[in-house]
């Protein structure tokens, strides 16, 4: 998990935008517990990012299309989540798709990434696959 002076406290709001606390929300599934939905797992991986958690990313992606390494870029900051539109990928499911736009902030600079993400269940637990940016 990233550096303890950067996680949220359990009482204060998730960085996903979910509404919810860090401890209801992404705090328990950065901590290992699965994902139980594909939008939780996008969810917390997009907190994971926020908070330069690399070890988390690499450890969500599935086998199949993880990198050997991941470099963060430590200037970005990740500013904002929209979940724009989610295909399957609940409890029951063995696929999903979540399409999502990130805001971001490095410097003066300002813009959005929007990915459509795909995840596979293997078990309990959810993987991010791949996505399509745009």
């Amino acid at each position: 998990m990233a550096s303890d002076d950067t996680v949220p406290d359990n009482a204060s709001r998730c960085p996903c935008d979910s509404g919810d606390t860090f401890g209801a929300c992404c705090g328990p599934v950065l901590a290992g517990a699965p994902a139980p939905t594909a939008e939780r797992l996008m969810r917390s991986r997009y907190t994971a990012f926020v908070l330069q958690d690399d070890v988390y990313l690499l450890d969500s992606w599935h086998a199949s299309t993880r990198p050997d390494e991941l470099e963060l870029d430590r200037d970005l900051e990740w500013r904002r989540l929209v979940i724009v539109d989610r295909v399957a990928g609940g409890p029951f499911d063995r696929e999903g798709v979540v399409e999502f736009e990130a805001f971001w902030s490095q410097g003066a600079q300002r813009g959005s990434l929007r990915e459509r993400s795909r995840f596979a269940r293997d078990g309990r637990r959810w993987q991010y696959v791949d996505g399509r940016v745009g």
